[in-house]
């Protein structure tokens, strides 16, 4: 199964911009696109396996310069370098696995240890929030699930909130880039949720992801708002860039998402067609 993980060290393999020194692209990206100041209703921010040829060091000062808050998804060993630019990881990677998650009760001991060391962890360096994925469906009906995620979840979320760490469960489509995962509607996430019962525990959910599969974003982000704690774009078809080439509008969503009262982080996760220039064309579009 490919994972972010691997996609990131596939992106760092023989890259021409990994080779490129961080001063080069740093000035590569003063030199060539606009200093941004965002209204700040929606704190952006941008997934780090995107753009994983880039230096880590170069690419929080190329974040910064195009005004986001932070960086997503970012691996433990790597927090530190983020922080030191002055930036928010806005999401951290977690112990689990797209395929192996809380759907299952056998592998909720070794998910609770994991989460339980990592969890401290962020609270120490201020990371707000960690993911989490609901595992496959391998046969396993969605009831089922929901009862064995809210088992697993319900034993999680006692350190959360003891330490101030959100834990969001990912919804991911389950026709075309995770076949078979189980959190693949909004209203199952949303069920999820209500049965755990706690602040430290919301979706996060996925804009793409969600278009492929079940559309009426705007009307769900309205319904399930309460259940979001966190937001990743990405253009459909293709997780490409948030251009005319794609069938989402992305500011009228991000449009209902401010109407709902969200003050939360909207974390880019696209493969840009264009590098840097991609990044800046996005953040422009989402700042309504």
């Amino acid at each position: 199964m490919i994972t972010r993980r691997s996609l990131l060290k596939s992106l760092a393999v023989g890259s021409v911009a990994a080779a490129v020194p961080a001063a080069t692209l740093i000035a590569q990206a003063e030199e060539e696109f606009e200093k941004l100041t965002l209204k700040g209703d929606i704190k952006q921010s941008v997934s780090r396996w995107c753009f994983g040829n880039i230096p880590l060091d170069a690419f929080c000062v190329i974040c910064k310069r195009f005004g986001m808050v932070g960086i997503d998804l970012i691996d433990e060993n790597d927090w530190d370098t983020v922080i030191k630019h002055d930036l928010i990881v806005t999401m951290s990677n977690g112990p689990d696995q797209i395929g192996h998650g809380f759907n299952r009760l056998e592998h909720h001991d070794g998910l609770i240890e994991r989460f339980e060391r990592i969890i401290p962890l962020a609270a120490e360096k201020k990371v707000p929030n960690i993911i989490c994925f609901s595992g496959n469906r391998r046969g396993m009906s969605d009831e089922q699930g929901l009862e064995n995620c809210t088992i697993g979840i319900k034993r999680l979320v006692p350190i959360a909130e003891k330490h101030g760490v959100t834990v969001h469960m990912e919804l991911l489509n389950s026709l075309r880039d995770h076949h078979d995962y189980m959190a693949d509607k909004t209203p199952w996430g949303a069920e999820l949720v209500e049965r755990v019962g706690s602040e430290r525990f919301k979706l996060l959910y996925d804009i793409y992801h969600m278009q492929i599969m079940e559309g009426n974003m705007i009307d769900n982000i309205r319904k399930y708002k309460d259940a979001i704690g966190h937001y990743h774009t990405a253009g459909v078809p293709g997780r490409r860039d948030l251009d005319d080439q794609q069938e989402i509008y992305y500011p009228a969503v991000i449009r209902a998402i401010k109407e709902t009262g969200y003050h939360g982080f909207v974390a880019h996760e696209f493969i840009p067609k264009n590098g840097i220039q991609s990044l800046h064309e996005a953040v422009k579009i989402c700042d309504v």
